[in-house]
C-alpha cells in the first residue's frame, strides 16, 4: 500500500512597510516558473494585531500547508499570524523583523546603530482617526531603500510607496512562531533601513538557517533569485519532514505528522 503523497506548500509573501505586494514580482515569477502555488497579498500596515489576523484569515482559507515569507515589517506580521494555526511549516525571513515575545519593531531599531532611515522619513496625520503614518521622503529613497536598483525602478518605488501606521512600529509581538517553527533568514549586508547587525543578531536568536546577499533593503527586487533559493529549500525542508497534509471534512486542512 503506497503512502499518501505529501501535498506541497503554498507560499505566502508578505510585503513591509513603504511598499507594497508588487515588491515581490521577480520572486513571484521565478516561483511560478518552478510550479510553486503562491500568493501575495496585500499588507495593510495598519498595525500588528490587525495586519497579522489579515494574514492568517489566508492562510486559514488554504488548503495546503503553508510557507509564510515576510520581508522588513512583513516579517513581524507573519511571527504574530503564525502562531494561531498548524498549517505553517516553515517562515522565512528577508531582511525582516522576527520579534520576540513583548518586543516591539522600534526596541530593534534603538538597540543596533542609527540608521540613514531615522532622518529620512516624514510623518503625517492619518485621514482619520488619532494616529499618524510615516512616510520616506522622496529625495532619500534611493540611499535608505533601494540603492542597488535601476534609478528608474527606485523612482517608481519612491512614487508608488505605501506609508505604515506609527502604532505598528510600537505595537508589542505575541509569542513567536519562529520557537517552534523552522525558519530561514536573508540577510541583506547593504542593508540601510533595518541594520544588517541586527538581521545577524535575529537570525541567530532563532537559529535560523541563514542566506547572506550582498543588497540593499529592496532585496526582494535586487536578488529574487537568491530569495527564491532560500524560499524553495524551507519548501524542501517542510515536505520532506512535516508529515502528510489532509483534509478534513470541513474543506480545511491539518497536518498529520
Amino acid at each position: 500500500m503506497h503512502s499518501p503523497t505529501p501535498v506541497p506548500p503554498t507560499v505566502v509573501l508578505v510585503h513591509g512597510a513603504f511598499t507594497d505586494a508588487s515588491s515581490w514580482a521577480g520572486v513571484i515569477d521565478l516561483l511560478h516558473a518552478a510550479g510553486v502555488a503562491v500568493h501575495a497579498p496585500a499588507n495593510p500596515l495598519r498595525g500588528l494585531e490587525h495586519d497579522a489576523a489579515c494574514v492568517r484569515s489566508l492562510v486559514r482559507d488554504l488548503d495546503t500547508p503553508v510557507v509564510l515569507v515576510g520581508h522588513g515589517y512583513g516579517g513581524a506580521v507573519i511571527t504574530h499570524a503564525a502562531g494561531d494555526t498548524d498549517q505553517v511549516v516553515a517562515l522565512c525571513y528577508v531582511a525582516a523583523f522576527a520579534l520576540d515575545a513583548g518586543e516591539c519593531v522600534l526596541d530593534i531599531t534603538h538597540r543596533f546603530a542609527p540608521s540613514p532611515l531615522a532622518d529620512a522619513t516624514i510623518t503625517t496625520a492619518f485621514p482619520s482617526g488619532p494616529d499618524r503614518e510615516v512616510y520616506i521622503r522622496a529625495e532619500r529613497f534611493r540611499q535608505v531603500y533601494a540603492d542597488d536598483l535601476p534609478p528608474a525602478v527606485e523612482q517608481a518605488l519612491s512614487a508608488a510607496q505605501r506609508p505604515i501606521a506609527c502604532g505598528a512600529l510600537t505595537d508589542r509581538s505575541g509569542s513567536p512562531a519562529w520557537a517552534s517553527t523552522p525558519s530561514w533568514y536573508a540577510i541583506a549586508t547593504a542593508d540601510r533601513m533595518l541594520h544588517p547587525a541586527a538581521q545577524r543578531f535575529m537570525a541567530q536568536r532563532m537559529a535560523a538557517t541563514e542566506y547572506v546577499l550582498d543588497a540593499s533593503h529592496a532585496v526582494p527586487l535586487s536578488r529574487p533569485d537568491a530569495v527564491v533559493a532560500m524560499i524553495r529549500e524551507a519548501t524542501g525542508h517542510a515536505m520532506g519532514t512535516r508529515g502528510v497534509f489532509n483534509m478534513r471534512s470541513n474543506g480545511r486542512g491539518r497536518l498529520v505528522r
